[in-house]
């Protein structure tokens, strides 16, 4: 059984602080910016994310973002969750939290970024690896199937919740992946405008 031992506040506030900063790299805005010259921003949706970068530098540009923006995500959260701070619940949340706010609102680009999908995937499959197998396995179905990456990712913000009660993990994972599911969609929600019309875009 594990027991929750009282914050070092001073400790806590340095990691949420850092897990901004780490989801404030501007990854897809630079791959973007090095292969091709331009600002991702000022292209198609205007997001930073793996998906915009996909329509100005390719596929394999799109897979680069997508690693690193996972990477962002589980990085910090697995060092605290297998090494450093194993049974501070709450501070892997909100240190996931923070790299999420940090890739979408990068203090880098002026407050803007991406819509933190593949770095919260990263955050989930750091506290939960089934959980994340599972979600990354339904979403890549969804947009195998469907040919649109936002429907697999609002799919996957949804699922995470579900799958983390399932299988009985701390309350605080689970209210993370509930506020998260709700960002996500918040950040999504030109999308799901568009998929309510049936006007979403489509993958190649």
């Amino acid at each position: 059984m594990n027991i929750e031992v009282e914050p070092n506040w001073i400790l806590w506030i340095s990691l949420v602080v850092l897990g901004y900063f780490i989801g404030a790299i501007p990854t897809g805005y630079l791959v973007a910016k090095k292969l091709t010259g331009q600002d991702i921003r000022e292209v198609g949706s205007g997001s930073t994310g793996a998906t915009n970068v996909r329509r100005v530098a390719g596929k394999k540009a799109f897979w680069a973002v997508m690693l690193l923006d996972f990477f962002k995500g589980f990085g910090p959260l697995a060092l605290m969750h297998y090494g450093l701070l194993p049974d501070q619940y709450w501070l892997h949340v909100l240190m996931g939290g923070m790299v999420l706010i940090g890739h979408s609102r990068s203090v880098f680009l002026g407050f803007n970024g991406g819509k933190s999908a593949a770095s919260g995937l990263g955050t989930v499959f750091a506290l939960s690896p089934i959980t994340a197998f599972c979600v990354a396995l339904t979403a890549f179905l969804v947009i195998k199937i469907m040919r649109m990456v936002s429907l697999g990712s609002l799919t996957a913000a949804v699922l995470t919740p579900i799958i983390l009660f399932a299988l009985h993990e701390p309350l605080a994972y689970i209210v993370y992946a509930m506020v998260m599911a709700l960002y996500v969609f918040y950040l999504h929600r030109e999308n799901v405008q568009r998929l309510i019309k049936g006007t979403e875009s489509k993958l190649d």
